[in-house]
């Protein structure tokens, strides 16, 4: 090699190096949230709300590969368990097909359209539909029009199973419920069949459903299992309460036993047992629900003229820890307001979902108490001051059924 042929072998790898150099510093460097551990991660992204981890797993490989951890899920629910305003889900049936809809009343969301519709991947074969129950971030649904269909759904996932069929009778009254209890670690659907022989005949102004079955699913399964006849006739209405994995109905009086009792059904041992009553004398009539506030049994209980009294079971299952903890006067939204020209001033509270106007959902963060008018109105009660707040957003539809729920990523094969 001569000296000239030598200085361009210099001069090229003089050249190369450069080009390395340059490649190195030209390389994208990792972000600070490819750095972290995973663990940090999960612990960060389960603080977040349900609306900004659905965006979340959009972003890239990993991330969506982040969101489906079984981990995340439930440390994001035990966040969530912990005091975190719950969203609302709106059930609308009106005016023809069903709807459901998402409400966050989070501090955090600054969004001026709070309200979003939800896609129901079921709604072809399933148009019209009851929310049976809510719990853990899954809704259950069943099918208002030829009640044999049951489905588990995700709506922030989409996630979707529909359950195998169960016996149907010809001429049935249905009672349903849905809850997960944390020891077994197991969901379940109750399905209470009330029904007769279509040969039976009764002169009674409501139809008398004289037999009954109790049918259970445990989800993950492949079929119901019946435990045979229950010996309380509830109310037609789904589950109000789901409080230390027992499901909570309100009995019927019956002829021999006018009293109305408050009976539950464990979910790990598949017992009904009867809860004690609070003493305010009021539960023997049809006027009162109940729900669960900061995470206790409660009974709403209606006076004359639209006063509310709500009652806490501050221990459950013992019947000295009931209080009268809210005392709610008659109020009625503005917007109903503008019905009075055409009905009496008191008739408003004659009306509604069966015999009720005002719904107690939950307890927000801020100490209010979220109630429900009428199918139509949310409103927030300060209890301090003794004040009421419409709760007014876009796109609130006419007419709904509010659903408390808590927004997750959970879903049935990350519950271990």
């Amino acid at each position: 090699m001569d000296l000239d042929d030598d200085k361009r072998a210099k001069r090229r790898k003089t050249q190369t190096e450069e080009d390395d150099d340059d490649d190195h510093h030209h390389q994208p460097q990792p972000t600070a949230m490819e750095t972290l551990p995973n663990e940090i991660i999960v612990d960060i992204l389960s603080r977040l709300p349900i609306t900004s981890l659905v965006q979340f797993k959009f972003v890239c490989k990993r991330w969506r590969a982040l969101t489906q951890d079984p981990v995340l899920a439930d440390m994001h629910l035990s966040w969530k368990a912990d005091g975190n305003d719950s969203c609302l889900i709106l059930h609308c049936d009106f005016p023809i097909r069903n709807q459901l809809y998402f409400l966050d009343l989070s501090a955090h969301n600054q969004d001026k359209d709070k309200v979003k519709r939800l896609y129901v991947p079921f709604q072809a074969t399933m148009p019209e539909f009851d929310v049976v129950g809510s719990c853990n971030g899954l809704l259950c649904l069943s099918d208002s029009l030829y009640n044999d269909a049951l489905y588990v759904h995700n709506p922030f996932t989409m996630d979707c199973i529909e359950l195998p069929k169960s016996r149907q009778y010809s001429d049935q009254e249905l009672v349903f419920g849905f809850g997960f209890h944390p020891k077994t670690k197991e969901y379940k659907v109750v399905k209470i069949v009330y029904y007769r022989n279509t040969s039976s005949y009764s002169r009674a102004r409501r139809t008398v459903y004289p037999q009954s079955d109790v049918q259970i699913y445990t989800l993950g399964s492949s079929s119901w299992r019946s435990l045979g006849k229950v010996s309380y006739q509830f109310v037609r209405r789904p589950s109000e309460a789901l409080v230390n994995g027992r499901l909570h109905w309100v009995s019927r009086p019956r002829r021999y036993h006018p009293a109305r009792r408050l009976i539950s059904f464990d979910l790990a041992d598949e017992q009904f047992r009867e809860v004690p009553k609070p003493d305010c004398g009021g539960l023997n009539r049809c006027n009162f629900h109940l729900s669960v506030l900061g995470g206790c049994l409660a009974a709403a209980v209606y006076g004359n003229y639209g006063k509310l009294e709500i009652w806490v079971m501050k221990c459950y299952n013992v019947n000295e820890s009931w209080v009268k903890q809210f005392t709610i006067g008659a109020y009625m939204p503005k917007c109903l307001k503008l019905n009075l020209d055409r009905h009496r001033p008191l008739k408003i509270w004659k009306t509604g979902s069966n015999g009720k106007v005002v719904r107690v959902l939950c307890l927000l963060n801020s100490g209010e108490v979220l109630l429900e008018y009428k199918n139509r109105v949310l409103v927030s009660y300060n209890p301090k001051k003794g004040k009421f707040r419409d709760l007014v957003f876009h796109g609130l539809p006419n007419w709904f059924q509010t659903v408390v729920h808590t927004g997750s990523l959970n879903w049935l094969n990350t519950v271990h």
